[in-house]
């Protein structure tokens, strides 16, 4: 414990006076104890009567008052009474608050040690209020019958008093009361109807309640003129049966209120099931639209594929037979077969005689690159500058075989991007940073893509641009000024001229002046709204 010297020449820290107040605390209740062995001897041992008192009820009310009494001692004795029943368990019990629950318990040792025990297991330093759960736990504590209180003045004739009868012998029956279990005499009228002056073998003189207490000898029951029980019959039937239509109204109204939420419930999981719906509606679309272009692409390798295995044949036949065989024909055979078989291949895929008589309505920017592969293969198997150049053309790159390798290859992203920037424009919520995070990925096909989309959805990527960019002040806008110490701070008005770092502001409230707009700086105003 802290010393009063240390006290005054220093402030203590948090750590030190914590435990001073423990220990402090703990000398409380050690010295408690000691009290209450003390009390014991002095009980015991009559060493009370040297002072002249009679009975050790008298010695506590003279000697002790200051210190609760009689009262206070009984406590203490009911915790000596919780430690000696419940044996070594016992030392867990640090103070009489802590026994003070389970003092309704002592009669039953086996219950009170299974009380602690409970408490223990629960806490291994348990408090007053561990120790009170525990023994509600094993001893549910019945609860005290309620005593409605009348609605009108008692019936009772005025000249007639509350009868209590002389040696009424009463016992406590409630568990948490330190006189349980012991008897006493009613010797006096009582002060209310809910309560008697009990007095104890000892002498004391408790008031105590009568739901605490078991009348062995009834007091006498008041009478009543006859009309009156049919007056309190009537009365109670009246009160049952408003009770009755109460409990009625308000199962009406529980009802009621459950199914009103219950609706409540199944409309907003009907709301739910529909978004979800939505949703996997529009993510199917987009699949297939995905299946649709994988299957074009599929089937466009699967015709390069052909063609491939075409011009490698005819590589092999020309090899396979003697130059002397094919003399100075051989050119024009292999010319005249392979463009058969790029012929037979370009029949499969695009039909150039149709796309001669009617253009495709179609997917016509997506044929003609066709065409531009096709001829960029015939252009490399021929060495052909012709078709090499036609191929340039309608690929837009240069007219060398690496140029147009190159571009095929990125023409092959193609479905891939479109796809993927359609994905983005059609979910809820876009922002200018989605498209961003997905256009950099084919930036080199941006205008490819681009011509592939539909006008409303370049329309959609425009929107999104114009919204990440950082709003200024420009002509239509509503502006206030930027001083909040000046008068127009909060007025309002419009733009009415942009002269690049100044504009024209024609005042809301110098509407009716002669003079309505003025000029300022764009640095001097705050945007409001466009």
């Amino acid at each position: 414990m802290l010393t009063l010297d240390q006290a005054e020449t220093s402030t203590p820290n948090y750590s030190l006076l914590n435990d001073s107040i423990k220990e402090t605390f703990t000398s409380l209740d050690r010295f408690e104890w000691q009290a209450i062995d003390e009390l014991l001897q002095m009980r015991d041992s009559e060493l009370y009567l040297a002072a002249g008192y009679t009975n050790f009820k008298e010695y506590c009310q003279a000697e002790l008052l200051a210190w609760g009494g009689l009262r206070r001692i009984n406590q203490l004795l009911g915790a000596k009474r919780v430690i000696d029943t419940v044996g070594e368990l016992g030392q867990h019990i640090k103070n009489e608050r802590q026994a003070r629950p389970l003092l309704r318990l002592v009669k039953e040792p086996d219950k009170l040690r299974e009380a602690v025990a409970i408490a223990l297991q629960e806490n291994p330093s348990p408090s007053a209020s561990d120790f009170a759960t525990a023994a509600q736990k094993v001893v549910p504590r019945q609860p005290r019958p309620r005593i409605k209180a009348p609605s009108q003045e008692p019936m009772v004739p005025k000249n007639q008093e509350p009868l209590v009868p002389q040696s009424a012998r009463v016992t406590v029956t409630s568990l948490d009361h330190p006189r349980y279990g012991e008897e006493g005499t009613i010797e006096a009228d009582p002060p209310n109807p809910t309560q008697q002056i009990v007095t104890f073998a000892d002498g004391e003189k408790l008031l105590l309640n009568n739901a605490d207490l078991n009348i062995s000898t009834s007091p006498l029951e008041r009478t009543y003129p006859p009309g009156y029980a049919e007056a309190l019959a009537a009365l109670e039937q009246q009160y049952q049966q408003k009770i009755e239509r109460l409990e009625q109204e308000l199962r009406i109204g529980l009802q009621s209120e459950a199914n009103a939420k219950a609706e409540q419930q199944v409309q907003e999981q009907l709301a739910t099931l529909q978004q979800l719906f939505d949703q996997q509606k529009q993510q199917n679309i987009q699949l297939q639209q995905r299946l649709d272009e994988m299957e074009a692409f599929k089937q466009f390798k699967y015709e390069n594929q052909q063609l491939k295995q075409r011009i490698q044949e005819l590589e092999n036949a020309v090899q396979e037979h003697p130059a002397q065989q094919w003399g100075n024909t051989l050119t024009k055979q292999a010319t005249k077969a392979l463009n058969k078989g790029v012929k037979q291949a370009l029949d499969k895929t695009i039909d150039l005689r149709s796309l001669a008589v009617e253009p495709p309505k179609e997917n016509a920017q997506e044929c003609l690159r066709l065409m531009g592969i096709a001829l960029g293969n015939l252009a490399t198997a021929m060495n052909n500058t012709q078709a090499l150049q036609a191929a340039a053309v309608l690929l837009g790159s240069e007219p060398t075989p690496s140029a147009i390798a190159y571009r095929a290859e990125q023409l092959q992203l193609l479905p891939q991007a479109v796809s993927d920037i359609r994905a983005v424009l059609s979910k809820p919520g876009r922002t200018w940073q989605d498209y961003l995070d997905v256009a950099r990925e084919y930036e080199v096909i941006e205008q490819d893509y681009l011509a592939q989309l539909t006008p409303q959805e370049v329309e959609l990527i425009t929107a999104l641009e114009k919204a990440a960019q950082p709003k200024t002040i420009t002509v239509g806008s509503i502006v206030a000024h930027n001083d909040p110490y000046f008068a127009l701070y909060n007025a309002r008005g419009e733009v009415i001229q942009d002269l690049g770092d100044d504009v024209w502001v024609a005042w809301d409230h110098w509407k009716d002046r002669t003079e309505k707009s003025f000029r300022h700086s764009k640095d001097e105003l705050r945007l409001l709204s466009d």
